[in-house]
């Protein structure tokens, strides 16, 4: 237990902000073993984000509330995600091989396609998120918790079914990604992923996971064609584009399918 412990804690230093005791370090066996702890990290970001949001709405207007919660959200991780999604964007869309996409997945400046892909992402999670809020309050809280959890399961899932590519030791992320993850690793994230699901009481949610994880499928064929595999930087904008597409996958269903089932 005390060992599993300092695994969660470990999880917690490397994928937020928030302090933890100075006896926590980054070895590489406890960063290995942390990533299964990646979606409950999802419940923290997701449950201190929409602490933010009921606070805050009750103070200035739901837009204002919205912006504040993006923020919060982006603070508490470092925008570890945020910034892996912009890598992305700048490697894939100004790489045309295979040698010069890693390259640029690299380099640790930001281009056009990054700022424009970040702008737009972050544009996408407001505007939705805002749409959501006009159903009630307590639905949107949910959506925040469902979706940082969901989206880190589903990103976690890449390295069970790809391999990573970088052929260096530099990555600081690379225990964290490189090695399989185990059978039990995977269950122990699947339970604690799909847990928020469970608290919106109605059955169609776990529709949501369909669309999200045909993304990821997506993305890792993407990813494969012209790689051959994944990187951390690929694991983040996974998790950021699983998490707006649950948001918009909720609001579709809710406008079209949920009515037929009253």
């Amino acid at each position: 237990m005390k060992k599993e412990l300092r695994v969660f804690l470990t999880a917690v230093e490397f994928y937020t902000r928030i302090p933890c005791p100075a006896r926590v370090n980054h070895s590489e066996q406890y960063l290995t073993e942390s990533r299964k702890f990646f979606p409950v990290i999802g419940w923290i970001v997701g449950g201190l984000s929409a602490l933010v949001l009921y606070t805050a709405q009750s103070l200035f207007p739901m837009h204002i509330a919205i912006l504040l919660t993006l923020i919060a959200g982006i603070l508490l991780t470092g925008a570890f995600h945020e910034d892996g999604f912009a890598d992305v964007c700048d490697a894939f869309g100004g790489g045309f091989t295979r040698e010069k996409i890693l390259e640029i997945l690299k380099d640790s400046r930001i281009g056009a396609y990054g700022a424009i892909g970040i702008t737009l992402l972050l544009a996408l999670k407001y505007a939705v998120l805002l749409e959501i809020s006009k159903i009630d309050l307590s639905t949107l809280l949910l959506v925040l918790i469902a979706s940082h959890s969901l989206s880190r399961f589903v990103a976690l899932t890449l390295i069970y079914t790809h391999h990573y590519v970088r052929d260096d030791d530099t990555a600081k992320s690379r225990p964290v990604v490189a090695r399989r993850s185990s059978l039990s690793e995977m269950v122990f994230s699947f339970v604690t992923g799909m847990l928020p699901l469970l608290f919106f009481k109605t059955w169609w949610v776990f529709m949501l996971i369909v669309p999200v994880y045909l993304a990821k499928a997506f993305l890792a064929s993407y990813f494969k064609k012209w790689i051959g595999g994944y990187t951390g930087d690929c694991l983040g904008a996974t998790q950021q584009l699983c998490e707006v597409l649950f948001y918009s996958s909720f609001l579709l269903l809710w406008k079209y399918l949920y009515p037929q089932l009253l």
